[in-house]
């Protein structure tokens, strides 16, 4: 009964997104006020049954009702309850609904916190989202049921993917999902304003605040997943550029220069039609990933909800979104001209230099991860591997870092290059001495040049801050008191910035690191990268749906113990498979990392790593976000553009 309902509720939903679609926005071109109010009761009235229908996909994993063909094929009783929850989402049908399901609390969130927007705006946007959510409604009822029942129902379900038995990746799905659904709501925007023909400083104030927040989430997910991939799948890197791994970067890259455009936009009132073709762009990105990663058109060590025969149907959701944007983009274009007028060496220019450069980054990715596809057609066999990545990415990055630093503290408008260069003559000095010592320690160029790279961006994304409170310039009890007063968004770029150069550093540490694969017997002693691994012994022990084999080793420096850790292999005999499950131990500085291979005559292999400043790459992802996430707390971005207040007893 509880899956009927869950299946009553997608329907309701399909039927509510097929209005939304339309009332709004024939109510906006009418001009009709009773269609345009009833936009946001849509958008809630869709997100309260997705939400229904949602939880009785995951009450139905929970009761270990096998006879869903979804639960049956990804969970089983005895797993955790955590992992029949999340099992939810860790399969193609699944997954989709809970795309949708997001879909649809991004236009409730609209209709929630965009009472400030004017009435046309509101219900354009809103149903721009309507018209999405249809076509993915639509697509998840008819192709990609995840209500589906199977009769007669097994006694045991097939149990998920041993793989997404783990707490990062249960919650990774949710969060990256939150960053490209996100971007749907700029998308809305852009579509919104296109069909309004206008774009000016009030839409650059309010499309900002949705599109850090997608940001946010979507620079977490990534986090999250590299992460994942670092310590599950034994890889001891941080990023392979995996098809998967490239689908999440690209609307990234995109969104990171739409949020700077937004800035523009808000400003001075230019750079319009970079701001809506990105914001087409970036969420045409999200969903071109989606259908690479679901189709099964890209290989990946961790793709696992792949559909070939419903990769087709996301394929036509893909051209007619992307198709029908453009095409409206192209017929639209002509009445989005800049009024604000820049010259090239300004804020405005570094941006524009720092959105090319973004963009170009984004084209060189999807060129490397699409070109074995098109390879594919006339029958060729070839990868692209990291080699690529690293000869064409590093070398646009290098005048994007410098952009980065040197563009905030630019004037609007039209700015000397001498003056701002000057004012960043102490990171600069800094960053080259930190640089020049490290190639004198090291004698490693990379990683040099990476913690010189890392330096000039942490010091400059506070030059801005420094230039605000007049330090050194003024007594210093002046610049305290101005440097209190800042707003929390000034404070949130400049976090933000320098996040990037903790991952940077992270980087650069990373290229010292040391790694052996060795086989060893309980009791021997492996000396490798100053330490002393010795493998105390083996021993088994039993898990809720696998049983473990797990090595004891202790790692000690000069006779001191450093760590215990524990490395073992999973088999999971319900699906078999054995996955690893490695050790680390960390210092931050630094992790001793330990993944145990196969056991043949007695010997185990272990495979150790020594990962300079590892930890730096992810936490330097978290200080990002939490960078764009103080912004966003921001009152004045928040806010957005308010509506006009009416006179004292009148309402607005």
């Amino acid at each position: 009964m509880i899956p009927e309902l869950g299946h009553f509720a997608l329907a309701l939903a399909v039927a509510i997104a097929a209005a939304q679609a339309v009332l709004p926005i024939v109510g906006a071109r009418a001009n009709d006020p009773r269609l345009m109010a009833a936009a946001p009761a849509l958008a809630l009235g869709q997100m309260i049954a997705m939400l229904a229908s949602y939880g009785c996909l995951i009450w139905s994993a929970v009761v270990n009702d096998f006879s869903v063909v979804d639960v049956a094929e990804n969970s089983s009783s005895a797993e955790p309850l955590f992992y029949r929850i999340t099992g939810t989402w860790g399969n193609h049908d699944g997954s989709i609904l809970l795309w949708c399901l997001i879909l649809s609390l991004c236009g409730g969130a609209v209709a929630l916190f965009g009472r400030g927007l004017p009435s046309a705006l509101r219900a354009r946007v809103i149903g721009v989202l309507g018209i999405v959510s249809a076509g993915f409604l639509l697509f998840t009822l008819t192709a990609s049921n995840p209500f589906a029942r199977l009769w007669p129902p097994p006694i045991q379900g097939a149990a998920i993917n041993p793989l997404l038995q783990d707490p990062g990746l249960a919650i990774h799905p949710p969060i990256l999902y939150a960053g490209y659904v996100g971007f749907s709501i700029p998308f809305a925007f852009a579509v919104a304003a296109l069909l309004e023909g206008r774009v000016d400083a009030a839409w650059g104030r309010w499309v900002r605040p949705w599109t850090l927040a997608a940001w946010c989430f979507l620079t977490c997910g990534i986090a999250l997943g590299s992460w994942w991939a670092y310590y599950e799948l034994g890889w001891g890197g941080y990023w392979f550029w995996d098809p998967v791994e490239n689908a999440s970067l690209l609307p990234w890259l995109t969104g990171t220069a739409l949020l700077h455009c937004a800035i523009v936009v808000e400003k001075r009132e230019t750079l319009k039609t970079w701001s809506v073709l990105l914001a087409i762009a970036t969420f045409s990105l999200s969903l071109t990933g989606t259908f690479m990663v679901r189709s099964g058109i890209l290989n990946s060590v961790h793709s696992f909800a792949v559909a070939p025969t419903q990769g087709v149907f996301i394929l036509g959701l893909l051209a007619l979104t992307i198709g029908g944007s453009l095409a409206l983009f192209a017929f639209r274009a002509p009445a989005m001209a800049a009024t604000g007028v820049f010259a090239p060496i300004s804020r405005e220019g570094a941006l524009v230099l720092n959105n090319v450069l973004l963009c170009s980054v984004c084209a060189v990715v999807f060129t490397g991860t699409a070109y074995p596809l098109l390879a594919a057609l006339f029958h060729s066999d070839l990868s692209v591997g990291p080699p690529y990545f690293h000869l064409t990415v590093v070398p646009l990055l290098v005048p994007l870092f410098l952009a980065m630093s040197v563009g905030p503290v630019l004037p609007w408008k039209r700015a000397d290059l001498l003056p701002a260069l000057l004012r960043l003559w102490w990171a600069g000095a800094i960053a080259a001495l930190i640089g020049i010592a490290a190639e004198a320690g090291l004698h490693r160029a990379f990683a040099s040049a990476g913690f010189a790279a890392a330096a000039w961006l942490i010091l400059g994304a506070f030059a801005e801050l420094v230039e605000r409170i007049r330090l050194f310039r003024i007594p210093l009890a002046n610049s305290w008191a101005r440097l209190v007063a800042q707003p929390l968004s000034v404070w949130g770029a400049a976090i933000a910035h320098a996040g990037m150069g903790v991952t940077v550093a992270g980087i650069a540490g990373m290229s010292l690191a040391a790694s052996t694969v060795v086989a060893a017997r309980p009791g021997q002693t492996i000396h490798f990268g100053g330490y002393d691994w010795k493998l105390v012994g083996l021993h088994q022990v039993p898990g809720p749906d696998y049983t473990a084999q797990v090595a004891d080793l202790r790692i000690s420096r000069d006779g001191a113990l450093v760590a215990l850790v524990h490395p073992s292999l999973h088999t999971f005999p319900q699906q078999h498979q054995t996955v690893t499950d490695t050790a680390i131990q960390t210092n931050v500085l630094r992790d001793l990392y330990v993944a145990l291979g196969g056991e043949q005559d007695g010997q185990v292999v272990l495979r150790l790593h020594v990962n300079t400043m590892a930890p730096f790459v992810w936490l330097g992802a978290l200080v990002m976000a939490a960078g764009g996430a103080l912004s966003l707390v921001d009152r004045r971005l928040r806010v957005g553009a308010p509506a006009k207040r009416g006179a004292v007893g009148v309402p607005a």
